[in-house]
Parts: C-alpha cells; sequence; structure tokens
C-alpha cells in the first residue's frame, strides 16, 4: 500500500474531529446566549433626583446693558499759576471734602496780600483826612467864610477817597482769594486718580489748564442704561405715581444680581433713532467696590405681583434652539416636555408654559435618562437661592 493511501484515513478523522468542536462550540454559545436573554437580565431603573414644582408670586422684570457712573466728578485744575511745592495725595486714595492735595508756591500771593493791605491802610488815612476837611468846610459854609467851589471840591475828595478804600479793600479781597487758591483743596469726597503734575512743576491758571488730577464720589454710585420704549411704558413711568421703581444690579463675574436700588431719573425725551430712552438707577457702595465704567446688568422690577412655576435652572435642557424638562410621570416613566422659559429668579427660572402645578421634575441625572425610560426617581426639594423650597414629594 502506498504513502498516500495511508493518509487519507487520517485526513478524514481530523476533519471530523474540527467540525464536532465547532457544532459543540456553536451549541455552548447559543446556551450562554439564551441564558443572558432571560428575565433575570433587565437592567435596574436608573436613580435620579426629582423634585416637585415650585409655585409662587413674583414679579416681571426686563434686564438691561448698562455701565456705572459717578453721582459726582472733579477735575482738579490750579486756579493760580505757579510752581508746585507739595503733593499730598497717593495714586487712588480715598479724600474727604476740604483736604489739601496740592500746594502752590505761596509767597508771591502773600506779597500781593501785603501790598493790598498797604493799599487799603493808605486809602483809610485819605478817607480819614477828606472826612474831616469837609466837616471844617460845612461850619465855614454856613458863615458864607468859604467859596463854593471850595467847598465843593472837599465834599468831592472826600467821596472819592470813600470809593478808593472800597476799591483797594476789593484788592485786598482779590489778593486773599488767590493765596487761598495756592492750596489746592477736595471739593468733594471720594477717590482720587493719580497726580498728572508733579513736584517742582510749573502751572498756570485757566480752563485750558492741565488737571492736577480728578476725584469720583463713591456712595452712592449711578448705573446707566439705554431702556426701550415698553420697558418705559410697562415699567419705568410709574416712578411718576409711585415715587420709586425697584431695580437690581450684578456685575460681569456674578450670576445674580447683588444689589438693589432705585431709578434715580429718566431722560427728557426717547431716541428716535435708537427707540430708546436714557436711564440712571442709584445703588448704595459703601464699601466702595464699585467704580465708574464698570459694566453692569440693570434688572427693572415690576411693581405687580403674580403666581408662577419655577423650577431650578439645572433641570432645563437645551435642544437646539428649544428647552425642555424631563417631567416623571405616576408610573416612574420619564416623559419629554418642552418648556417656555421667563425670568430667572435666584437659580430658579419662571416657567411659563410646558409644565403643570405638581408635576415632578428630574433635577439631577438627566444626561442618564431617555423619553419612555423608567427611573427610579429620589424626591428632593426644589431650594431656591432664598432657602424656600418645595415640600418633598
Amino acid at each position: 500500500m502506498s504513502a498516500s493511501s495511508n493518509s487519507r484515513p487520517k485526513l478524514a478523522i481530523a476533519a471530523i474531529t474540527v467540525v464536532a468542536i465547532a457544532v459543540l462550540g456553536t451549541f455552548g454559545a447559543i446556551r450562554v446566549s439564551a441564558r443572558d436573554s432571560s428575565p433575570s437580565a433587565v437592567p435596574a431603573a436608573t436613580e435620579v433626583d426629582v423634585a416637585a414644582v415650585l409655585q409662587r408670586e413674583v414679579k416681571d422684570s426686563q434686564t438691561y446693558s448698562g455701565r456705572l457712573a459717578a453721582v459726582d466728578k472733579v477735575d482738579i485744575r490750579p486756579l493760580v499759576s505757579g510752581t508746585i511745592v507739595s503733593v499730598n495725595l497717593k495714586d487712588g486714595q480715598m479724600v474727604k471734602k476740604g483736604d489739601v492735595l496740592f500746594i502752590i508756591d505761596p509767597r508771591p500771593y502773600h506779597a500781593e496780600v501785603d501790598r493790598a493791605a498797604g493799599q487799603v491802610a493808605a486809602a483809610h488815612a485819605r478817607v480819614t483826612y477828606t472826612a474831616n476837611d469837609w466837616q471844617r468846610a460845612q461850619r465855614l459854609i454856613a458863615d458864607n467864610a468859604i467859596a463854593k467851589r471850595d467847598y465843593d471840591e472837599k465834599q468831592n475828595a472826600a467821596n472819592e477817597a470813600a470809593a478808593n478804600l472800597k476799591s483797594a479793600q476789593a484788592a485786598l479781597e482779590a489778593a486773599e482769594i488767590n493765596l487761598g487758591y495756592t492750596k489746592v483743596s477736595a471739593p468733594i469726597s471720594g477717590r482720587v486718580s493719580r497726580a498728572e503734575v508733579t513736584l517742582g512743576n510749573v502751572v498756570a491758571a485757566g480752563a485750558g489748564s492741565t488737571p492736577l488730577t480728578s476725584i469720583v464720589s463713591v456712595s452712592p454710585i449711578y448705573a446707566e442704561f439705554d431702556a426701550d420704549e415698553q420697558t418705559y411704558l410697562q415699567y419705568i413711568r410709574r416712578i411718576k405715581n409711585e415715587g420709586q421703581v425697584p431695580v437690581d444690579l450684578g456685575l460681569a463675574d456674578e450670576d445674580g444680581y447683588s444689589r438693589s436700588g432705585v431709578i434715580q431719573s429718566v431722560d427728557n425725551r426717547v431716541d428716535t433713532t435708537s427707540g430708546t430712552i436714557r436711564v440712571r438707577a442709584r445703588f448704595d457702595n459703601i464699601d466702595g467696590s464699585l467704580i465708574p465704567g464698570l459694566y453692569a446688568r440693570v434688572k427693572v422690577i415690576s411693581g405687580d405681583a403674580h403666581s408662577a412655576l419655577l423650577i431650578n435652572d439645572a433641570a432645563i435642557g437645551t435642544d437646539q434652539d428649544k428647552k425642555y424638562v424631563y417631567v416623571v410621570g405616576k408610573d416612574n416613566q420619564i416623559a419629554y416636555r418642552e418648556i417656555q422659559m421667563g425670568d430667572a429668579h435666584g437659580n430658579l427660572r419662571v416657567v411659563k408654559s410646558g409644565i403643570q402645578p405638581g408635576d415632578r421634575i428630574v433635577v439631577s441625572g438627566t444626561q442618564r435618562v431617555r423619553p419612555g425610560a423608567k427611573v427610579s426617581p429620589h424626591i428632593i426639594p426644589m431650594i431656591d437661592s432664598k432657602g424656600e423650597t418645595t415640600p418633598s414629594a
């Protein structure tokens, strides 16, 4: 028998063995698949935090962007010319009204005061002499012992001396005022800028002169913004009837509104180009942390309260240009609800439509659920920034 004849039975046995192993493997896989698809392998419901909708009386509002502005701002300019001999301020320090900030060399102005004082003394002496001379002339004219012309001259000299005294006194007063101007004092209380002119420099008086520094008042402070016509008609014009319209202030690094104030003034006309009116609100700034020029968000608050539904901002999802929430039904099944949002109140948001009082909203774990899915709700209160809650269901 040849070698090829002996190898055929061996190849056949090997092929049968491979087929048998493949069949057994397939059978085992089928058994495993059947075991995994048994009812006992159904995943557990997802646990999520759920809170009932909060219902509360709220006031409507509109928010605008603006800038902070000082109530008082003064550019300090020299009122007399001379050399700066003293600078008594540090950049950005707080000063009080009357504090001396700069001193201009007072010596020339002291000399002018002394000269004017001498002229006043001379004028006083001239008044005394001419007055006595005129009195003698009055006695002599009664006895016809003096010519009428001489009498008139003495009377005129007395009147002229009195006028010259007033002129000398006015010159002395002006010299004293200029001497006082050599001490440049703060006209208001507030925060100074830097010294624009330093020690030893010569300054000139006049409206076009270089400012020595500037001062802005600190408290209160204004927030200025442009409101549209609808806001003016709905909210701001109430100032004529109610006296005050409340507003809230938020800064660029704040999510909410940290300060409360009132409308201070409204411009006298609407800008027909933009359809807006300039509004100024007043806020306290006792700590001095607000400075002019800061960006500000100003929320104008309506005076009429109404009932509204509120939910936590964390519960609101975004689907392109839509806002939605997940509502948990009585069967603990998730339902998708598109909503229309309103104003923010702390970390809560008014929902104008899409939910009903008593609805339970998923506030945490929204990324783990889908519409129609079953969940295991963990009931928590709907807490707002003021600590108010809904009752736990």
